[in-house]
């Protein structure tokens, strides 16, 4: 694991550093090798005439070669001539970390590469899906743009608490599935999970509706006429099966709308339905309706509730810009304070951190804050008695830092039940509430867990798998073919030895087609 003081990029913060990993790129196997290249050579016959232009243009500028896995730092040069970066991770990482790479304009890659035995689909984010499915498109601005977007829509989204329960699982069943030393066992436990993870879901959270639209779109989208469409989404390009199924009669193609949000995926087997746009400036157009719908866009009422359901870290942006950070616990109603909201009182469970524009303000402290809304003004300091337009009063006595003591309220007269001492803070509406922490940075360095993750043990430990599983003798034979392919020259006489060797292998088929083509 890179430490945050050698990341690539001195600017990517560190919470986000500590996911990269180095690409280990002589880790590769000549099998691996030999995987890229028999799915690249078919992908890029069969694509030819099957993708999006922009993407065939695009993969000379991304840097993309048929014959070997690409370094991920030529990458990381092409990709910076479009506006992007590239760093190396292991599997899937967070959704929050994702997606906010993404809004910075930096794709995260996974260094693995798939096994044999999945070589024309896989669940488990690779190197063929990442590198050759994503990367090239970016060379279209347009579309390069939207990618973009969506990952600042998925990072402002609000996830509910059992997201985390279905990434852990999905991330799981990923890293089964490409583990060569995964029992049957193994894969029914993590399908059982993953389905039993998804039964515990209470509601369709606002992230987990991002999560469709990007799936539906970037992932496996197609563009142009619902009679002759194109491939863009980045699982059909990098997927030998999905690339030919995709466009056949077998899968029903329907118009791209807002209703790819409210449908469900499964990540172990081909779509059987999928969504066409028009253009990517139609990506656009379904991009904003959904904007519309989070509790980043809309505030007020509709914007707590979907936070207080969520019972998640959040933070509010209140009418001043000051950022307040914690899980909505409660949210007291009044009559009608402006057409978004009736709300007198907010609660929010601690630790508590306050920002403005995405920066700190001090460190987080434990305990509640409370949010008084329809006046803007700041906490009293000293003994108080307010009445506010929402016909809350409130008594106490103001201390340091908007910390209030002895604390009393009353809603119309009605005693509220209120902690005696918090943080209370005034705003005259609520703009918008959004996911995560106000300053995630700040957020990880206090509560983060160093080894949380550890950028991708699981995986690493599955790649190893897949490394001691390859026979010595075996591996020595991809490497001879490899290095005859290399020079460009080979005797009749290696290529005599070199078949009588392969007897001893008749199941490697890919070696077998390596050879054939060798010859």
């Amino acid at each position: 694991m890179r430490t945050p003081d050698s990341i690539p990029f001195p600017e990517l913060p560190p919470h986000l550093g500590r996911y990269v990993v180095d690409q280990d790129y002589d880790a590769y196997t000549a099998r691996d090798h030999a995987v890229w290249r028999h799915v690249m050579g078919r992908l890029s016959r069969h694509l030819a005439s099957k993708a999006h232009e922009s993407y065939v243009r695009g993969l000379e500028q991304a840097g993309i070669d048929t014959e070997r896995i690409p370094k991920l730092e030529a990458m990381n040069a092409r990709l910076g001539r479009m506006g992007w970066r590239a760093v190396g991770v292991r599997g899937f990482v967070p959704p929050a970390v994702f997606t906010e790479l993404q809004s910075l304009r930096v794709l995260a890659i996974a260094a693995d590469i798939r096994a044999v035995e999945h070589i024309e689909y896989t669940p488990a984010p690779d190197i063929l899906h990442e590198s050759a499915g994503h990367a090239p498109i970016l060379a279209d601005p347009r579309y390069a743009e939207y990618v973009q977007r969506c990952g600042v829509a998925g990072f402002k989204a609000i996830a509910s608490m059992e997201d985390q329960a279905m990434y852990e699982a999905i991330r799981n069943l990923s890293v089964v599935k490409e583990d060569p030393a995964a029992t049957p066992e193994d894969h029914a436990f993590a399908l059982a999970r993953l389905q039993a993870a998804s039964a515990s879901r209470r509601y369709v959270s606002e992230s987990t509706r991002a999560s469709r639209l990007y799936w539906w779109t970037a992932e496996y989208g197609l563009v142009g006429s619902l009679d002759d469409p194109r491939i863009y989404g980045a699982g059909l390009l990098s997927s030998l099966g999905e690339a030919s199924h995709c466009l056949t009669d077998a899968v029903r193609k329907v118009p791209l709308s807002l209703a790819c949000a409210d449908l469900d995926y499964d990540i172990t087997t081909m779509q059987p339905q999928l969504f066409v746009a028009r253009g990517f400036d139609h990506l656009f157009e379904v991009l904003e309706a959904f904007e519309a719908t989070l509790a980043w866009k809309r505030g007020g009422d509709a914007a707590l509730e979907e936070a207080l359901r969520a019972r998640t870290v959040n933070h509010l942006r209140l009418s001043d810009g000051l950022e307040i950070t914690g899980r909505v616990a409660e949210r007291i109603a009044c009559d009608s304070l402006s057409p978004t909201l009736s709300t007198a009182l907010t609660r929010l469970e601690g630790p508590i951190l306050a920002s403005r524009d995405g920066k700190a303000l001090g460190r987080p402290w434990n305990g509640s804050a409370l949010v008084a809304f329809g006046q803007d003004m700041p906490t009293p300091r000293g003994k108080f008695d307010l009445a506010l337009p929402s016909g809350l009063r409130l008594t106490g006595f103001g201390s340091e830092e908007a910390e209030v003591l002895n604390l009393k309220g009353w809603l119309h007269d009605q005693a509220l039940p209120l902690p005696t001492g918090a943080r209370l803070f005034f705003s005259r509406d609520l703009p918008s509430v959004a996911g995560g922490p106000g300053d995630p940075g700040a957020w990880d360095h206090w509560f983060g867990e160093l080894e949380a993750f550890a950028a991708g043990e699981a995986e690493q430990r599955a790649r190893q798998h897949k490394a001691d599983a390859l026979p010595a003798p075996l591996a020595a034979l991809y490497e001879q073919v490899r290095d005859l392919r290399v020079k460009g020259t080979s005797t009749a006489q290696q290529r005599r030895d070199l078949e009588r060797a392969l007897a001893a292998y008749p199941d490697e088929w890919l070696l077998h087609d390596e050879f054939k083509e060798l010859v």
